[in-house]
């Protein structure tokens, strides 16, 4: 009969043998933290919108197009929901796309998960959670490699600390920080200011930051996904090529 210590010994090798290829891990060219606002201000219709337009843009036969042409030929991406602080989840955890199977796959991953939240605003809590991640993520490190956070939202920051802060110090260790504004009323009260300036202007000036960091617009909720097609492909194409001016 083993001793508790050499069961214990033999599980930290164990434990150890698999976590060590994960963490040297595969190259690939950009790592996206997608994260999407299920705040009260999302009612059902436009949450089912907002997620079917993520799950069609994943599964993009253009996004595939732009993803192996990079040097490597794939990225890796992770869905986060979030909503007021420290309401954020991990929908579909960092997953190597690098064709059309790989993206249906993460894409059914995330069309199938429930509603995670319904609460307050927290911009600031969404990017301080993807910075998390970056630092769990399985993958090689690498000169070149991007650490991307993709927000995208229709509302103010209400709820954690102030989002430029978090959009600060998530630009100081090396990411780039892109939005991605739904137009349209926020339903929550704007507590970061007294006359808040148009969300669009509101996302440029606090919340995007980094090398090439922009913001796109969805007119209304059922252009999101045509909106979030044409930010991934821009996204993947900013990984593929030195930064030279920003697209603020």
């Amino acid at each position: 009969m083993h001793s508790p210590k050499l069961v214990l010994a033999v599980a930290v090798l164990l434990v150890g043998a698999l976590t060590l290829p994960a963490r040297a891990g595969e190259r690939v060219d950009l790592l996206l933290a997608l994260t999407a606002d299920v705040s009260r201000s999302m009612d059902d219709e436009e949450f089912q919108l907002q997620r079917s337009g993520y799950v069609e843009a994943l599964s993009n036969p253009r996004v595939i197009d732009a993803i192996r042409s990079g040097p490597y030929g794939r990225i890796a991406v992770m869905f986060i929901e979030w909503s007021s602080f420290p309401s954020q989840k991990i929908v579909g955890d960092w997953t190597t796309i690098g064709d059309a199977a790989t993206a249906r796959q993460f894409a059914d991953v995330v069309a199938k998960a429930p509603r995670s939240f319904s609460g307050k605003t927290s911009i600031s809590g969404a990017i301080d959670f993807a910075m998390a991640q970056f630092d769990r993520a399985p993958y090689e490190s690498h000169e070149g490699l991007r650490r991307t956070i993709d927000v995208s939202g229709d509302g103010f920051n209400n709820s954690g600390r102030e989002v430029a802060h978090a959009r600060d110090d998530a630009v100081a260790r090396g990411a780039t920080i892109n939005g991605l504004v739904i137009l349209k009323e926020p339903a929550t009260p704007l507590l970061e200011h007294a006359q808040p300036p148009a969300i669009v202007d509101y996302y440029r000036d606090r919340v995007i930051g980094g090398p090439g960091a922009f913001v796109m617009v969805a007119e209304d909720i059922e252009s999101f996904g045509r909106a979030l097609t044409n930010k991934l492909i821009a996204e993947i194409a900013q990984a593929q090529r030195p930064y030279h001016a920003s697209l603020r």
